[in-house]
């Protein structure tokens, strides 16, 4: 009997412990399971948030890419502009010092030829007077020249920033 007890209760203990196997299987399968459903999930979450984020950064770098080109044409406006105007300017100054050269050249000839000290100061007076009248007249065209070319050169700037102030200001708008 002391055996067979033995017996009984080895196979007794044997099924108990296929039982708690299996259950323990079973929970474990289950656990590993609901574990890979979850980092799938997380996976394709993952997944997906970076591929906004590397649409948004592709966006975000076509954005500043045109930005960038948008940038070197309005400077290259400015600067073929600005180097137009300033030619102009500089002929019509070379002019300007030319014609009062050319003027003095004149005067000292005539002072040169006067009889007179009455010649003389009657021709220096004339030469005064005109010449101030031509200052005031020449520094008024260039002085309206400075600001053709500055306003020229400066209006392409001025739209470019006047996009990126609205383009700007959308964002913080919304």
């Amino acid at each position: 009997m002391s055996t067979s007890k033995k017996a009984s209760a080895a196979k007794v203990d044997t099924k108990q412990i296929e039982e708690a196997v299996a259950v323990g299987k079973e929970t474990v399968e289950k656990a590993v399971a609901a574990t890979k459903e979850k980092v799938e999930q997380a996976v394709a979450v993952t997944k997906e948030q970076v591929e906004k984020a590397s649409d948004a950064a592709i966006k975000g770098y076509d954005e500043v890419a045109a930005y960038n080109q948008k940038s070197f044409e309005v400077f290259t406006k400015f600067s073929e502009s600005y180097a137009k105007g300033a030619e102009e300017f500089g002929k019509a100054y070379y002019a300007f010092v030319k014609s009062t050269a050319d003027a003095n050249a004149e005067v000292a000839k005539s002072l040169m030829s006067a009889k007179t000290i009455n010649e003389v100061v009657e021709i220096q007076s004339d030469f005064a007077r005109s010449q101030f009248d031509v200052m005031v007249a020449e520094s008024g065209k260039l002085n309206e020249l400075g600001v053709k070319v500055a306003t020229d050169a400066f209006e392409p700037v001025q739209a470019h920033l006047n996009d990126t102030v609205e383009r700007f200001a959308k964002p913080l708008a919304a």
